[in-house]
């Protein structure tokens, strides 16, 4: 399928909107009031819409702290209570926040602004739940603090739910095969360009006495994200509508072959050998671990890998990074990209503070402050590749704005369909079930959803 020049270029640029990681962030969970410092009137005006009235009352926000970190959280709220002295901003954060705020939004008591990030949060899901506001109205027109239109400044749309727009993605990432440079270089290795060069290298890899392939077996999206989806894609002459039909439980999409076609490919690492064992339960940081130690030469992730792992990164490690390794020979590759986005409960008690502060956010300014705290990239287009972006990041970019790449934009899928493929991929990875065994487990919880 041909992409839009806009989408792969505003990728691109928005890809070298990273300078060095912050480390990976362990903080306990807040639910506390946000530090407040006295405005400067410089500052409110630029942080202000013209003709925005005064915010006043609690404004809550909701955010899961990972693999970013929180210091952009930390800095950009504060940012906007010096621009909104008498609102009272309260802070729920930490990396367990999602399962905790859980009975809230159940009970119809939720935050007023989230962020759809982490375990426990699915899009589609708080879509169908009725749990998030329809903001497609109020996105035609929106305009950040500096008078340009949200919209316009978006390297990646909204996703619509029956063309309806509940949340707008901030963070950019992408899936795809991590591996390392360096160690490529000493030992004569070649990075694998489709499936034939990957099954070929791995089984040199293998040789050498080294496990070619590591996933989080845990977690078994990441490997359904940065193998198994970009592999239906190319089977289906690389057109992602198919995905995004899955998503949206079509049972006629489901019987495509190039759902099985795109298993066969995980099948066919999983008979060579050339999965490591360890997959099987293992956790993501544990599988990323033995990944840095040489113990796997390829891992499925997302770029915010170096920055969760900055602590235990060797100093001679150079990430290199491929989006997609399952592509035939002379075939396309394929960026499965990955967005977390913010949303507004529909049940917020202050929605004019939350609309204020995506307003807040989504400017370059924010998107600038974004890059340098987390070490991820934003969804706010903008040039500034003159900041010291690492080079898995200039990897993904070249790839993003090649003409040879199919971006995907973000699919998300029912959380009850998600977590049938995961633990069907698991079953796979280890032989107890066959391609067509998947597609029947996932297709029968399909079907319940249609209901």
């Amino acid at each position: 399928m041909n992409m839009k020049k806009w989408s792969t270029m505003g990728l691109a640029a928005s890809m070298v909107l990273v300078a060095a990681g912050c480390g990976k962030a362990t903080p306990t969970e807040t639910t506390k009031p946000a530090a407040s410092t006295a405005p400067t009137a410089a500052a409110t005006a630029a942080a202000t819409p013209a003709g925005a009235k005064k915010l006043t009352g609690d404004f809550e926000i909701q955010y899961f702290v990972g693999g970013y970190g929180d210091k952009w959280w930390k800095k950009v709220i504060a940012d906007f209570q010096t621009a909104n002295p008498e609102l009272k901003i309260k802070e729920s954060a930490g990396p367990k926040i999602n399962e905790q705020m859980k009975p809230r939004w159940i009970a119809g008591n939720p935050p007023d602004f989230v962020y759809i990030d982490g375990p426990e949060l699915f899009d589609r899901q708080m879509v169908t739940d009725g749990q998030l506001e329809d903001l497609t109205d109020w996105l035609k027109d929106a305009k950040n603090v500096d008078g340009e239109k949200i919209l316009d400044l978006l390297a990646q749309q909204p996703p619509q739910y029956d063309g309806k727009i509940y949340n707008i993605p901030f963070v950019m990432s992408s899936w795809g095969i991590f591996y390392d440079k360096a160690l490529f270089k000493e030992k004569g290795w070649a990075e694998p360009k489709d499936f034939e060069d990957f099954l070929k290298v791995s089984e040199t890899i293998k040789g050498a006495g080294i496990n070619p392939f590591i996933h989080t077996g845990k977690y078994p999206y990441y490997i359904n994200g940065s193998v198994l989806y970009p592999a239906i894609v190319s089977a289906n002459n690389n057109d992602y509508k198919l995905l995004q039909d899955m998503a949206a439980n079509n049972l006629d999409a489901w019987k495509s072959p190039a759902i099985l076609k795109g298993l066969d490919k995980i099948v066919q690492l999983r008979d060579k050998g050339y999965i490591d064992k360890a997959s099987v339960q293992i956790n993501h940081t544990d599988s990323q671990s033995l990944f840095l130690q040489h113990k796997d030469a390829f891992i499925p992730n997302g770029l915010w890998l170096p920055n969760e792992m900055a602590k235990d990164v060797p100093a001679t490690f150079d990430f290199g990074f491929i989006p997609s390794i399952t592509q035939d020979k002379g075939g396309k590759v394929v960026a499965n990209t990955s967005t977390s986005t913010f949303a507004i409960a529909k049940k917020a008690k202050n929605k004019d503070a939350a609309k204020a502060f995506m307003q807040f956010v989504f400017s370059k300014k924010q998107a600038s402050q974004w890059a340098e705290l987390s070490g991820a990239p934003s969804n706010i287009k903008g040039d500034i590749s003159s900041s010291k972006a690492p080079n898995f990041v200039k990897d993904a970019a070249k790839f993003l704005s090649s003409p040879d790449t199919i971006v995907v934009p973000t699919v998300s899928f029912a959380a009850d369909v998600d977590k049938a493929m995961q633990d069907a991929t698991v079953a796979l990875t280890i032989g107890t079930i066959k391609p067509d065994e998947w597609v029947k487990r996932v297709t029968d919880v399909v079907a319940k959803q249609k209901k």
